[in-house]
């Protein structure tokens, strides 16, 4: 993963950008993919086709939210973008509960991405 802002190459699971500072889905400059130089209002790379991640696409308490009270008819996973997910856990009413607890404690501790890869935003 490149930073955004910066153009630096980091891991996958970083944080801050060692670089410039920032968080490395915050800027608009770069391509997180390849590191190719972007347009601010840019949204897909047109070096590597990638959807440019943007900062604060989906908010991670709207998902917690839906994976609590709807999660077993799949409406986190379609708000998440996974709409293969989300049907397969209409036909499966959540895999008779088991896959909803399961994605209701790893959305509690943030550890889903929504289907471009980005990470929910968390403002509390």
């Amino acid at each position: 993963m490149y930073c955004r802002n910066c153009k630096k190459e980091l891991s996958d699971r970083a944080v801050v950008c060692i670089g410039c500072g920032v968080k490395p889905l915050d800027g608009d400059k770069f391509c997180q993919n390849c590191g190719a130089e972007t347009t601010q209002a840019a949204m897909i790379c047109t070096k590597c086709g990638v959807k440019l991640s943007k900062k604060g696409e989906k908010q991670w308490l709207t998902a917690l939210l839906f994976s609590i009270f709807l999660g077993g008819f799949g409406v986190d996973r379609f708000y998440l973008g996974y709409t293969g997910l989300g049907i397969l856990k209409i036909l499966t009413l959540g895999g008779l509960g088991v896959w909803w607890l399961i994605d209701m404690i790893l959305m509690a501790c943030n550890e889903i991405k929504d289907a471009n890869g980005n990470e929910l935003e968390k403002n509390c």
